[in-house]
């Protein structure tokens, strides 16, 4: 490396600002015979000339489009390599990534969506699925009572991923749950009894796969909204008198039954 005045060529510094690179790389390219500077000072400090500074620019632009460094040595050094080969090479993974992408912008809006309103589905959707007395801001007022809660994030997470037949579905196992609640209601089933207590836990199960993971306490708390909440009461009502009542007392049998004290249970 042939020696020269001070004021001949450029520093690393001076490179580093003019090419928007860190020192750091241009030590570590010059290390690994990336781009060596040709020149050294008489006090022993690394120049590059123009010829190594339009190497570093190459080096610059095949870095910013995703080349790695062994590529970017090949096509630089090996006059037999098809340069155009090996950028259509790359504008191909670009557009993989960039699809890829897309998706996952998709996937943050319909998260986003979710977040802010539980159900991604069109007020016409919902009346289908759920029935014409279905209330279609009940979500948006179960977002603002629960919003900041792990139980609504749980749920939005879930409901992001679900579209109309997915939620027909999670709609037809509750309808046959409530079905299956009136029925035993209607045979005499009691608090407490194998068939009841059956009951309690096919309602935990189809809640937790649901909406989100629902725990014995919690469902003895969702127990007592089922008979004092308007909206839940009037549901269970709807389905038989009394139902909310005897439901609430079952899920209440069924936790006692698991050292669970449903006068002092809470959502947890």
């Amino acid at each position: 490396m042939p020696d020269v005045a001070d004021a001949d060529g450029l520093t690393v510094g001076q490179v580093s600002a003019r090419l928007g690179v860190t020192v750091r790389a241009l030590h570590h390219w010059d290390e690994i015979g990336l781009a060596r500077p040709s020149l050294r000072t008489t006090g022993g400090y690394r120049l590059y000339t123009a010829g190594d500074l339009e190497r570093l620019h190459r080096i610059v632009v095949y870095r910013e489009i995703g080349l790695g460094l062994d590529r970017i040595r090949a096509i630089l050094n090996d006059s037999e390599v098809d340069v155009g080969g090996a950028l259509r090479a790359q504008r191909t993974q670009v557009a993989q990534r960039i699809e890829r992408l897309q998706q996952l912008s998709a996937g943050l809006d319909r998260m986003i969506d979710a977040h802010e309103r539980g159900l991604l589905l069109t007020i016409e959707q919902q009346a289908a699925i759920f029935g014409p007395e279905w209330n279609p801001d009940r979500h948006a007022q179960a977002r603002q009572r629960y919003g900041d809660t792990t139980q609504w994030q749980q749920y939005a997470e879930r409901s992001a991923s679900r579209g109309a037949e997915e939620w027909q579905v999670i709609a037809d196992t509750i309808a046959a749950l409530d079905r299956a609640l009136g029925d035993a209601m209607d045979a005499g089933v009691t608090a407490g009894s194998p068939e009841a207590n059956q009951l309690v836990e096919r309602h935990r199960e189809v809640f937790t796969s649901s909406y989100f993971p629902l725990t014995r306490q919690m469902q003895v708390c969702l127990g007592r909204r089922f008979e004092t909440d308007p909206a839940f009461a009037a549901h269970y009502e709807g389905i038989r008198a009394g139902l909310a009542t005897w439901f609430r007392r079952i899920i209440d049998a069924s936790a006692r039954a698991h050292s669970i004290d449903p006068d002092t249970a809470t959502w947890q």
